[in-house]
């Protein structure tokens, strides 16, 4: 029975059966029969039925032979072309998803390296994402065999177990195609044998948080006894930086203290080294070394702070319920005292301690 098609040639229905049932010609010619014959109406199950092709053996032709047609239409090998007009319909068909170009490129390297459809799979899907890039990485060339080769130099990127890592290398060395390719890769397996290399340590970081862990810098002025004229030749620090850095030249030196509200609210302050006789009260039970902190700032008086005055030259600290008829020359801040060492023979020293 001949059947005319669309364009009104006819197709003789009879003989393309009788081609597929005793397979003659090669898988090409099977593959446009059984178009024709879906084409003038047949179902893949009657084509199965009257030549014993079954259906899923119908489509992977058909869609093998367009593939071949369209390599042929940009250009293969000879050798390919013989090759493939015999056997290899399963590997033509994963080409499928590539363009023509990359067909054709593909077949032949396919061929030369005796890829198996397995194989063939796996060249075209990597080819495939391969085409999505602008450009190739560095060393990898648009070829289907670089393509794969760059997925397995993505996988040793990602791999920690060193015989996985050996073996995904020999892989990627096997498909690589290009010699800058290759290269890529060997740099991959001398790492191998390169010794780990140390990993750096963590940075010994601590954050200031809290006010009174930044200091507060402080000039000495002296030692007591001393005379009020030196209090005016102590210079006023300037502290800058998110630390307080303090860069200047004094004799006296500098004493450093915890960041105290007390302190931080003195605007011009200076510290004078002294013990518990040159204070204006009677402190017991505390060490005879002492250091007063005075705010030069302050000059006003009030009757709620003790004041630094000079008494026949000599600096002194007093307290008074009036104004005074002496110029006020600073206020005192804060008295500190070292801290007390502990007496283990002291039982209410060890109390305290524990408590």
């Amino acid at each position: 029975m001949t059947e005319p098609t669309d364009n009104q040639t006819p197709i003789d229905t009879e003989a393309l059966l009788l081609m597929l049932r005793r397979k003659e010609s090669n898988w090409v010619e099977w593959g446009k029969a059984c178009q024709k014959l879906q084409k003038t109406g047949l179902n893949p199950q009657e084509i199965f039925e009257a030549t014993g092709f079954e259906p899923i053996q119908q489509n992977q032709i058909i869609v093998a032979a367009q593939v071949f047609d369209s390599m042929m239409s940009v250009g293969i090998a000879p050798a390919t072309q013989t090759h493939y007009q015999r056997v290899g319909s399963d590997s033509l068909y994963e080409l499928r998803i590539l363009s023509q170009a990359d067909r054709a490129v593909t077949a032949d390297y396919l061929y030369n390296r005796n890829i198996d459809s397995e194989g063939s799979k796996e060249v075209a899907k990597a080819f495939k994402e391969f085409s999505y890039m602008r450009q190739p990485p560095e060393g990898f060339t648009h070829h289907p065999g670089d393509a794969v080769a760059y997925q397995y130099w993505r996988y040793v990127k990602q791999q920690t177990d060193l015989t996985e890592k050996t073996r995904l290398i020999a892989r990627g060395l096997m498909f690589a195609h290009s010699q800058s390719a290759r290269n890529q890769i060997e740099k991959l397996l001398i790492a191998l044998s390169a010794p780990p290399q140390r990993t750096a340590p963590a940075l010994p970081i601590y954050r200031l948080e809290a006010d009174e862990q930044m200091p507060r810098t402080i000039p000495v002025a002296g030692t007591f006894p001393i005379a009020s004229s030196i209090l005016a030749s102590v210079p006023k620090i300037a502290a800058t930086s998110s630390f307080q850095i303090v860069r200047q030249n004094w004799e006296g030196g500098w004493v450093s203290f915890p960041g105290w509200g007390v302190l931080c609210k003195a605007e011009d302050p200076i510290a004078v080294i002294g013990e518990r006789g040159n204070l204006p009260m009677k402190i017991s039970n505390e060490s005879p070394e002492t250091i007063v902190i005075l705010d030069r700032n302050v000059t006003e008086w009030n009757e709620f702070n003790y004041f630094a005055i000079d008494r026949d030259g000599q600096l002194a600290i007093e307290w008074f319920d009036t104004p005074p008829s002496v110029p006020i020359l600073a206020q005192l801040v804060l008295v500190i005292h070292p801290k007390r060492p502990i007496d283990p023979d002291n039982p209410k020293d060890l109390w305290e301690l524990e408590d």
